[in-house]
């Protein structure tokens, strides 16, 4: 693992400069805030942030399912084993206008791909078990978006429609070529790894930014452990976990 501490006006901008040094992304790297900004009192005592970049070592497979471009996001189907797929006939009412709904608006959006439906308990909000509707096909990376801002946008509309039709709350999670299913366990794998760390080195690690749902991953893959607890800080878009050995 690489490493370095980089001093700015501010956390974000320490962080963003840190970034452009390694040459990475905000997902490939662990930040640590080892000193917040001050402006002093009249200019007096005023101290600029300082953070710390580690740079994780990865496997290919999880660089090649990481790499993003503004378009998309790598196919993680062959990297990540999925849940058993369930025919039609053994589906239940959700999942059959799930999966209606989104046939409706893959064909709408002129998509040409396969519905795969998954009873699996790996999803990102904790519910278990649920219906996981994975679309699977040429080009399904376009429906991921940026760090799956597109998937998300597709997965609120499907359920909003489901629940109208179905009078009630729809327990459907929509993925693409297995992106959320393998995000969760990389995310589960660097919580655990970071606690470790957190714990051998005795001194909060702070994760990037992330999305609400995948901060809800961190805190519930560690929630069970007496050597560490997990906070989040920041705001908005900046929001972040915080892993605190106890």
């Amino acid at each position: 693992m690489e490493m370095i501490e980089v001093t700015a006006n501010s956390v974000q901008a320490a962080i963003d400069k840190g970034l452009a040094q390694l040459n990475a992304r905000p997902g490939e790297v662990v930040v640590e805030v080892l000193e917040e900004p001050n402006t002093g009192l009249f200019g007096f005592g005023a101290r600029e942030a300082r953070v710390r970049l580690v740079l994780i070592s990865r496997r290919r497979e999880e660089r090649q399912a990481e790499s993003e471009t503004d378009d998309g996001i790598a196919d993680e189907t062959h990297h990540v084993q999925q849940p058993a797929t369930v025919a039609d006939e053994d589906l239940d009412e959700d999942a059959r206008v799930g999966k209606h709904v989104l046939e409706e608006l893959l064909a709408k959006m002129r998509v040409d791909a396969r519905i795969d439906v998954r009873l699996t308990d790996d999803d990102e909000e904790g519910e278990n078990p649920h219906w996981m509707l994975n679309v699977t096909g040429n080009r399904v990376n376009r429906l991921i978006g940026r760090r799956g801002e597109t998937l998300s946008a597709l997965q609120h509309v499907v359920r909003l429609i489901c629940s109208r039709r179905l009078e009630r709350r729809a327990n459907i999670i929509i993925d693409a070529g297995g992106y959320k299913l393998g995000r969760s366990k990389r995310l589960r794998g660097l919580a655990k790894r970071m606690a470790k760390q957190a714990v051998q080195q005795g001194r909060t690690i702070t994760l990037e930014p992330m999305h609400p749902n995948e901060r809800r991953i961190i805190h519930l893959t560690l929630r069970g452990r007496n050597d560490v607890m997990t906070r989040s800080v920041g705001e908005g878009r900046t929001r972040k976990v915080t892993i605190v050995p106890k």
